[in-house]
């Protein structure tokens, strides 16, 4: 209750994420005001950065999956809005009518060119009220220093995020389609389907900081990890098979196919000289082998023979996967388990499940 001011309002937040977000605005303010005093020279008169950058890098920093915090928001809803701004400081010589009106349009240009971003109002009002630094620049104001300081602040924070390994700009990554078909991925064709979080969207009728897709997928793990939950007490080492055909990472592809066909399996953990996991094989990596199966050995998904056992859906769903190596802490193989016997396993807890139902009926 002491620290509940300390509690991270956005979901998801950690200390480590806003550890990195302090680090991320401090380098990329300093060095986005830095390069831009090089480029524009100095002078009384010339604001090398403008005061909208300081909340655009909060948001790029902060919260870079964000609508409102991707390249085109950041450029396009800074410069727009500060053109914005001057432009109507430029007709419109009383100052109270002038800022709200210049934070309005902005509003209604960022909508219309897909670059709402919250600064942008900012630098619209800046436009209005910049004093002489920005009256001195008139119209080439929104393009220097804004554009100039946006586009230096998103390239710092494009190899910042590259080097932290985050994902920015942000980019949804659909499903995987694995076999060229128009179907939707199996993971998706149960419970509630696209046009479901459409609809849901237009009955609240609010508006949210989270993009479309991003909100579905957010929802697709919230059911994963609901059922997960519900089925606990089901966990790999009670479905996983423990007389496991693997195969060393020096073998012979010939080798490797033979094992498949005459095990009639699909996929055949790689082991090493230490007789650790190092990999994975099936006939599809095997078609272009021409050596070894180390050369065309793909990565292996793995878990713990403690993990419950639904968590392994998505990937024995991702149209790709055949099966998962369940390992100890050294890499060591203990058992496998494919979608047989992930599917056999949930039929039978179906089972289990009315068996009670019939019993009261």
């Amino acid at each position: 209750m002491a620290f509940r001011l300390f509690v991270p309002i956005l979901a998801g937040a950690t200390l480590r994420e806003r550890l990195l977000a302090c680090i991320g605005a401090t380098i990329g303010i300093a060095l986005t005001g830095m390069i831009s005093g090089l480029a524009m020279g100095s002078g009384p008169l010339v604001a090398m950065l403008v005061a909208p950058m300081g909340a655009s890098a909060v948001l790029l920093f902060a919260v870079p999956s964000s609508p409102l915090a991707q390249p085109w928001s950041i450029i396009g809803g800074n410069t727009i809005s500060a053109l914005v701004g001057v432009t109507v400081a430029h007709f419109v010589h009383d100052t109270v009518i002038a800022s709200g009106l210049a934070v309005a349009l902005a509003i209604a240009a960022m909508s219309f060119t897909r670059s709402l971003h919250p600064p942008g109002g900012a630098a619209a009002l800046t436009g209005v009220l910049g004093g002489p630094a920005v009256a001195a620049a008139g119209f080439l104001f929104p393009f220097v220093p804004v554009a100039l300081n946006s586009t230096i602040l998103v390239a710092l924070g494009f190899l910042f995020h590259k080097l932290s390994r985050r994902n920015y700009p942000h980019v949804h990554v659909p499903a995987a389609r694995g076999h060229g078909t128009a179907d939707r991925p199996p993971a998706e064709r149960v419970g509630f389907r696209p046009e479901d979080v459409d609809a849901a969207l237009s009955a609240l009728d609010e508006t949210f900081d989270i993009d479309r897709d991003d909100l579905e997928r957010l929802l697709r793990q919230v059911e994963l990890q609901a059922m997960v939950r519900s089925q606990r007490t089901l966990l790999c080492k009670d479905i996983m098979s423990l007389d496991v055909i693997s195969v060393a990472e020096k073998a012979s592809a010939d080798d490797a196919r033979k094992q498949l066909i005459d095990h009639n399996i699909r996929t055949l953990p790689v082991i090493d000289a230490d007789g650790r996991l190092s990999g994975a094989v099936g006939l599809r990596e095997l078609t272009r082998a021409t050596d070894t199966v180390k050369g065309v050995m793909s990565k292996a998904g793995t878990a713990s023979p403690d993990n419950p056992a639904m968590s392994l859906l998505p990937v024995l769903t991702d149209g790709r996967s055949h099966a998962v190596v369940i390992v100890d802490a050294e890499r060591r193989i203990l058992g496998l388990i494919t979608q047989t016997d992930l599917l056999a396993a949930a039929a039978r807890l179906q089972q289990a499940d009315r068996a009670p139902l019939k019993a009261v009926a």
